[in-house]
């Protein structure tokens, strides 16, 4: 499996930012000290064009990003402070989205160690989220590749605002969002499903929701032909931002489901980080660890039917 990363390219922050920059350096340390994955597997993806960013974003934002001239209420609603180096570092992580996607062609599936900035908009960022990675990648599969109808699969504990707007009225790609109802952001974008749950949920009331909203959604008379998947940490019930109160064992729990239905479907899948913030580091790099156990499983399954699935 292609696992791409971007931690070498850092960016400043304030001491004791909310933002939790180690732990990609941390997770991708942990990958390749696991043997897991193969020589090569893991991968620095190219930075994202212009091009391909304007398939998403404005011509004005992507210009005032670039060349640092966001107001202070913009760079404030991102809540991450602007420099060259944070440019640089969302073009890499949205490459690696697209690189993810563009191996889930050939594999089965592609990893992003980074990406699933869902609340980047048209023309503003929010919540860390400069541009979104998602729905750039999604462009670019619809413009270069057969794949045209996209499944956004968000279990971030936030609502995916910024896809659900991106993609409003868009018939090609259908977004699901599984979040905490009373949780950032606090003017939801309405997408194709969106499951809102009390503070609170834990384990049992969160899977039940996730397997009746697959079963919704794959009864769907329109047929899907790639899947993004969100694998936020964030709904650990010890994450500083999350407010639900799922366990690692009930985050594995719907990672394996997220990715046996997909493999049911013989659906290719390009996964990203999304979120996760709890005060302990070691849990967070825990959890994103265990998700990229589960995708490899999902590529052994992938490889195993692959004459089928093509």
């Amino acid at each position: 499996m292609k696992v791409f990363y971007t931690d070498v390219f850092s960016f400043p922050l304030p001491a004791a930012h909310r933002f939790p920059l180690d732990k990609y350096a941390l997770l991708r340390e942990r990958l390749h000290a696991s043997k897991w994955l193969a020589p090569g597997d893991l991968v620095i993806p190219e930075p994202a064009t212009d091009q391909q960013l304007l398939r998403v974003h404005s011509k004005d934002y992507l210009a005032r990003v670039v060349e640092g001239r966001l107001d202070p209420l913009e760079i404030r609603r991102i809540g991450l402070p602007w420099s060259p180096e944070l440019v640089q570092r969302s073009r890499r992580s949205v490459g690696g989205t697209i690189a993810a996607a563009y191996a889930a062609q050939t594999m089965g599936i592609g990893f992003n160690l980074a990406g699933g900035t869902h609340h980047a908009h048209h023309d503003w960022g929010s919540g860390f989220c400069i541009f979104n990675d998602v729905a750039v990648a999604a462009r670019e599969l619809q413009n270069e590749t057969r794949f045209k109808r996209i499944l956004v699969l968000d279990c971030d504990v936030h609502q995916g605002d910024g896809t659900a707007a991106l993609f409003s009225n868009d018939p090609s790609v259908f977004t699901f969002s599984i979040h905490g109802q009373g949780n950032f952001p606090f003017r939801k974008c309405a997408g194709d499903l969106d499951i809102g749950l009390e503070d609170g949920a834990g384990d049992d009331a969160y899977l039940a929701a996730l397997q009746d909203a697959l079963h919704a959604i794959f009864h769907n008379p329109s047929r899907f032909e790639f899947v993004f998947y969100l694998a936020g940490a964030d709904p650990f019930q010890y994450d500083a931002f999350g407010h639900l109160a799922l366990t690692k064992q009930g985050l594995q729990m719907r990672d394996r489901l997220i990715f046996r239905t997909c493999l049911e479907q013989k659906l290719p899948v390009a996964v990203v980080l999304a979120g996760g913030y709890a005060p302990n580091l070691e849990d967070i790099v825990e959890i994103h660890q265990n998700t990229v156990e589960q995708a490899l499983a999902f590529e052994r399954a992938w490889q195993g039917a692959a004459p089928s699935a093509q």
